[in-house]
């Protein structure tokens, strides 16, 4: 790996895109230490540390989110425009249609989810200065001044990760994300060190705690990169004098193709009203509904598992499309050994899916629950839960191959060598 990496280096091209990228990241943790006018951090970050929802989205910003920077916000409104405009272009038929004009077509719709990201960080903006509120000073200049803030620091962070994915390594959104949670591991092996020191944490829990997180790295690693291959053979056909076909390939289906989208729906919905209820500490009735879904609850770990399953599979049927898979190959000439094309191959793609999907949800659920089960084994209160982790693997990864790629094209021995 270290020869790998001395290799890529000695690239002229890749070192300059090395070195951007770390400029651009090194810009972006700064940022999160410039804060928003006429607000007070102290008030601030003591409703964050009452709301879980909130602590959440300090997790994704990098710490950002509790001083009330100007990139406190983080780049959740590009994330949330992405998903929509995803979703749409399956309800909308001119969307469809440029999804499949090639790079023209994504362009177009890469311009609306710029258009998306404005409009969801004004709203978000907007309302995160009524539920800050007490936070800050008082007059309409303040809301104003927020709001602009808050949606000029989304819009710098979507600017900056486009140019960290055009003239740096990698996906330049995914990579502010990575940024903004391994920024918190610092402060956190501090933490535990100061328990280990105290004595509150004793040697042994430690090691068992160490062995645990490596287990689970390990496995995320696999299922991440864990597909069935589905194998498919292209019939020959003859066009004037030229023979086109007869290739075999296959159709990758990602056991965790839903990715971490599935946790963050099911952490929002059954965080919302412990969030309501930070926010209107007097109403008694969001206060009660807060106790009865509280965390540390049987009930809580029963509905979120049960709500991470329903979202993969809610996702994965939106984004794989089994009976337009069968149409292109039958289009092309292409069928599953065994398999008649048309609706019987849509039937095995979609009873395929449906059992790697179960497989695919259950480890998401596994991963989720994970820090309450090792809080609870070794008394080691984890801020890098398992959403977190299947973010920075899933995003090193990514990275490690981008790399990959850059170096093979001038012939250097890689990674996966």
């Amino acid at each position: 790996m270290w020869d790998a990496l001395k290799n890529a280096w000695k690239i002229p091209d890749l070192r300059n895109r090395i070195k951007f990228t770390i400029f651009m990241l090194i810009l972006f943790r700064l940022g999160t230490f410039v804060p928003v006018p006429r607000m007070d951090p102290a008030a601030v970050k003591q409703m964050v540390e009452k709301g879980a929802l909130l602590g959440f989205f300090d997790i994704i910003s990098g710490g950002a989110f509790k001083q009330f920077s100007v990139f406190a916000m983080s780049i959740t409104p590009y994330i949330n425009a992405s998903i929509i405009v995803q979703l749409l272009t399956i309800v909308i038929p001119k969307w469809e249609e440029l999804a499949k004009e090639g790079e023209a077509g994504r362009k177009v719709l890469a311009q609306y989810t710029r258009y998306g990201t404005v409009i969801l960080g004004l709203i978000q903006a907007t309302g995160l200065s009524i539920g800050f509120r007490s936070a800050m000073k008082p007059g309409i200049l303040s809301n104003i001044v927020v709001i602009l803030s808050l949606t000029a620091g989304t819009a710098f962070l979507m600017w900056l990760g486009e140019q960290i994915t055009d003239k740096g390594i990698g996906n330049g959104i995914s990579l502010l994300i990575f940024a903004g949670i391994v920024s918190r591991l610092p402060s956190s092996i501090f933490q535990v060190y100061s328990l280990l020191k105290v004595g509150t944490l004793n040697i042994i829990m430690l090691a068992i705690f160490l062995i645990f997180a490596l287990a689970v790295i390990v496995a995320v690693i696999a299922v991440q990169e864990a597909e069935r291959r589905v194998p498919v053979q292209y019939a020959k056909r003859v066009v004037g004098r030229k023979v086109y076909g007869g290739q075999s390939t296959h159709i990758p289906i990602k056991v965790n193709g839903a990715g971490v989208i599935p946790i963050i729906f099911a952490m929002s919905i059954l965080m919302f009203p412990s969030t309501l209820a930070g926010f209107f500490p007097n109403n008694k009735i969001m206060v009660s509904i807060a106790q009865f879904l509280s965390p540390s609850g049987w009930l809580y770990a029963l509905l979120y598992a049960v709500l991470i399953i329903f979202f993969t599979y809610f996702y994965t049927a939106i984004t794989f499309n089994p009976v337009e898979v069968a149409e292109n190959m039958k289009k092309y000439g292409g069928f599953i050994p065994g398999i008649r094309p048309g609706r019987p191959t849509a039937e095995y793609l979609n009873r395929i899916m449906t059992r790697i999907t179960l497989v695919g949800s259950i480890f998401l659920a596994a991963i989720a629950l994970m820090p309450y089960l090792i809080t609870a084994i070794t008394g080691v209160n984890i801020s890098f839960g398992g959403t977190a982790l299947l973010i920075v693997v899933g995003v090193a990864l990514e990275t490690m191959k981008a790399i990959e790629a850059q170096m093979l094209m001038r012939h250097y021995q890689g990674f996966l060598k």
